[in-house]
């Protein structure tokens, strides 16, 4: 499973908003943007596919912005993903593949299949909870 930018950005922009689930004021595109160095007009498709999902809400006007229309403990990541069109592995091409394509498929198939079983078990609330607790991975250099 190959995680493009528009998956992770998909992620950071539906975290963002499940973080502030509770505040009923929509956020501003902007506000996310400057949070997480999402390009604007990227965001605002990324937005538009999640509110087609029936996942995000849209508020229109000088106050207007997006929030989260679902639970986040609804949404996994594997959701997101797909959502946002994830590419699966590689398959192999040719009409008569050898052992060895057929070994390595095998194995881009249990990764794919594993990347996919741990994406599935995490929910937004999930990481809204690591989030606020500081429970997340720090990296010192």
């Amino acid at each position: 499973m190959v995680i493009s930018a528009r998956v992770h950005y998909a992620c950071l922009a539906m975290l963002e908003l499940a973080m502030r689930a509770e505040d009923t004021a929509p956020v501003a595109v902007r506000e996310i943007t400057d949070q997480h160095n999402i390009p604007g007009p990227f965001l605002v498709q990324i937005l538009r596919t999640l509110r087609t999902a029936g996942w995000v809400q849209s508020v229109r006007g000088s106050q207007g912005g997006y929030r989260l229309a679902i639970d986040p403990k609804q949404i996994t990541l594997l959701d997101v993903a797909e959502a946002m069109g994830c590419q699966e592995g590689h398959t192999c091409g040719a009409e008569q593949a050898t052992e060895t394509d057929e070994a390595l498929q095998r194995v881009w198939d249990k990764a794919s299949e594993a990347s996919r079983e741990m994406l599935s078990s995490v929910r937004l609330s999930d990481l809204v909870e690591q989030c606020r607790h500081g429970e997340a991975t720090m990296f010192y250099i």
